[in-house]
């Protein structure tokens, strides 16, 4: 018996948790993000937007001249952060075959539920978020998670090009019979395929190829010869064919933070002090989910776009946010000139594990800070980050 698998997306996510908030902003073009001035970026854009051309990722100076009277809000990401744990549970209730993707996608094998009624089941699902929560979604189903997100944006794309209202969200529903894959992704641009960005695409183009059907009817061989072992994948991902499993759990791999200025900055000790403020955090996620890190990562972007990153090892894994900013701060001392400036900064750390924690008899002044931090953490956590925080560095 074939797998069924269902694909969610939340449509225009943070622009939805906003019109939730603020009703009046139905139907008219904003966008969450920065201000221009302050160089921000898009991080969502209502559907009336998109129909001028404003896509998320887009400066927002640029959003602005495609679309004069464009409203822009400011985000509200912890808020994102709860509407999604509040989807994702209610999804885990349908069934905990479920993985989250992203803060606004998941995956759900719903093989056999509701006596195999799939497209019953995507509407209660659809219709369960959208009267307790108020957020529209769109969803594909298939025999495999790659037919099935496919199937999602097209679904997408086919709303908002039909004739009903191009500033409504697609609320689409899309399903692809069991041995209708290959038929159903023929059609579609080479790029709509998993594994097809921008250079593969035009290396396709070169070879004439420009749909997915295209790629299936390309010997397999010559791929392979062409793309290495991602020309097989191609192959077999044009075929429709996926055998990827429903993962319900990720490791973290690394933790960070990072900021971009409004303008340059070159004062040394305006730096040190977001460095200072950006290992704090790190080190917060870290304690939150009980991990620490053996690797502390540098990231810095200058003023002409380019990008570096650094990173140094420690002699044991660390949760610490003074551990994790002085390491940092040599990495930044290492890399950069004084007053240099430097348009965004990043710390991260990788290599995560759970803490150890091994008091000796000279560890007595570690353990009493583990504790200080511990009572910092509860007191933040109760009160907000900043109701409470060590002095300032000199």
């Amino acid at each position: 018996m074939p797998q069924t698998i269902l694909h969610l997306d939340l449509d225009a996510f943070f622009c939805a948790v906003e019109e939730t908030r603020n009703p009046e902003l139905r139907g008219k073009p904003f966008a969450v993000g920065g201000r221009p001035q302050e160089r921000g970026v898009v991080a969502s854009c209502s559907y009336a937007a998109r129909a001028h051309g404003v896509r998320s990722a887009m400066p927002m100076s640029r959003a602005v001249r495609l679309v004069p009277n464009l409203i822009i809000v400011p985000g509200h990401h912890r808020l994102y952060g709860e509407i999604s744990k509040q989807v994702m549970e209610r999804l885990r209730l349908v069934t905990p075959m479920m993985e989250q993707i992203s803060i606004d996608e998941a995956f759900l094998n719903i093989t056999g539920l509701r006596d195999g009624d799939c497209e019953r089941l995507a509407h209660e699902i659809q219709n369960g978020i959208r009267d307790t929560l108020g957020l529209p979604c769109s969803i594909g189903i298939a025999s495999n998670k790659l037919v099935a997100k496919i199937a999602t944006e097209v679904g997408k794309k086919g709303a908002r090009n039909s004739p009903a209202d191009q500033n409504a969200p697609p609320f689409a529903l899309t399903i692809v019979p069991a041995d209708q894959e290959a038929p159903f992704l023929a059609p579609l641009p080479a790029n709509m395929l998993w594994g097809v960005g921008p250079k593969t695409e035009a290396r396709l183009a070169e070879l004439g190829i420009h749909t997915i059907g295209d790629i299936a009817r390309w010997p397999v061989s010559d791929l392979v010869r062409r793309f290495g072992e991602n020309g097989r994948d191609l192959a077999e991902h044009a075929a429709g064919r996926d055998d990827r499993p429903i993962v319900t759990e990720h490791e973290t791999k690394s933790i960070s933070q990072e900021t971009t200025f409004a303008r340059d900055v070159s004062d040394d000790k305006l730096l040190e002090k977001t460095l200072h403020e950006l290992a704090t955090e790190v080190g917060r996620s870290l304690r939150k989910d009980d991990l620490a890190g053996r690797t502390v990562k540098l990231k810095l972007r200058w003023p002409d776009f380019t990008t570096l990153t650094r990173q140094t090892s420690l002699p044991q894994p660390t949760d610490s946010d003074e551990e994790i900013f002085r390491s940092a701060l040599l990495l930044l001392k290492s890399v950069r000139r004084s007053r240099q400036l430097v348009r965004l900064i990043g710390v991260g750390v990788t290599g995560l594990g759970t803490p150890v924690r091994q008091l000796g008899l000279w560890d007595a002044g570690t353990e009493k800070a583990r504790k200080l931090q511990e009572v910092l953490d509860e007191l933040q956590q109760k009160f907000g980050k900043n109701a409470i925080h060590r002095g300032d560095i000199d």
